[in-house]
């Protein structure tokens, strides 16, 4: 009898993990909505494609990307924020508006760090110095002598308030001790056409325009960021000329509404770990200069944002930033 009630019990354990595990393979069953709170062209709408994409052949179901750029990432935040918590609306967001913005943005109604659930980082930039061809400069040198022979009269461009280039900008202009004019845009790619036209001077750009920068349509004159480009090996880094803590910001990555079934939040995150490591995806990414980020469960996730949430404050209120 003890070893029928035995089998008994074992085959039973045995129908319920099977049962959990199917459960927490069921997601998703019907379209996945992200969200991207920039514009098209820069680097987080370029690589959450090239995730999407993937993710719609691995999953079985499609990706289906949503450009909601403007209010410095906060209409993307407030339409996942508002989004039924079912799995079915992510946000995917460039680690600035999330861990920088809110200490700018003025709306007590919608603090993202906590209407939002960390789900997975994916990676994090260098920033590219680059200027317009009229600014009479060809290397690092001739441009901070022209910027501190003109203070106040360069204008630089970046994907808007609080984003990592205007942070890492203005930690330039503390730095390096000149002074150039902020113009906000909605995203990385508007700001580039801009330049690219001749309407401001100056980007520090977070990849997007290497290749117009190959091109020689625009000059490459610095780099923020830990190492030199392969393809620009005679354009030093802003740190060999003495410049320090200028850098392309926290992690981009997957945000999910607060509430979230955990089977979504987990296989999301398992998935897109296991797709960084793809090559043709590294291959994308490393295109734009993308640095992946290091695998990081949900939870290891939300502590390094709440970290570097609480790190970029203190460094936004030294620099007056409002």
């Amino acid at each position: 009898m003890k070893k029928i009630q035995t089998a008994l019990a074992a085959a039973m354990a045995a129908l319920l993990t099977a049962a959990g595990l199917a459960h927490a393979q069921s997601w998703p069953q019907k379209p996945v909505r992200v969200l991207v709170n920039v514009a098209p062209g820069g680097v987080a709408d370029i690589t959450m494609r090239v995730l999407g994409a993937r993710l719609t052949e691995t999953l079985g179901q499609p990706f289906i990307v949503e450009n909601r750029a403007g209010g410095d990432g906060y209409i993307g935040f407030e339409a996942a924020a508002r989004a039924e918590p079912d799995g079915y609306t992510m946000v995917y967001s460039p680690g600035s508006s999330m861990m920088m913005a809110p200490h700018i943005v003025k709306r007590p109604d919608l603090d993202p760090t906590r209407a939002l659930s960390p789900v997975v980082a994916t990676g994090g930039v260098s920033l590219y110095v680059l200027i317009h061809p009229n600014v009479p400069a060809t290397n690092y040198a001739e441009f901070m002598a022209h910027v501190r022979a003109n203070p106040g009269k360069l204008n630089y461009g970046t994907p808007g308030n609080g984003t990592s280039p205007h942070i890492a900008t203005e930690v330039f202009n503390r730095e390096a001790r000149v002074r150039m004019n902020h113009v906000p845009y909605k995203g990385a790619g508007p700001a580039l056409k801009d330049l690219m036209g001749g309407v401001i001077d100056v980007v520090f750009d977070p990849g997007v325009g290497i290749g117009t920068a190959k091109s020689g349509k625009l000059r490459m004159v610095a780099i923020a960021g830990p190492k030199r480009h392969a393809d620009f090996p005679d354009v030093p880094t802003l740190e060999e000329n003495g410049i320090k803590g200028v850098d392309g910001g926290p992690y981009f990555g997957f945000y999910a509404t607060a509430g979230t079934p955990r089977e979504a939040i987990e296989r999301l995150n398992r998935e897109v770990i296991r797709l960084l490591k793809e090559p043709a995806v590294r291959e994308r990414f490393d295109a734009l200069a993308v640095n992946m980020a290091e695998p990081m469960t949900p939870e290891q996730f939300g502590v390094y944002v709440r970290a570097e949430h609480a790190r970029y404050g203190k460094l936004i209120q030294e620099l007056g930033i409002k």
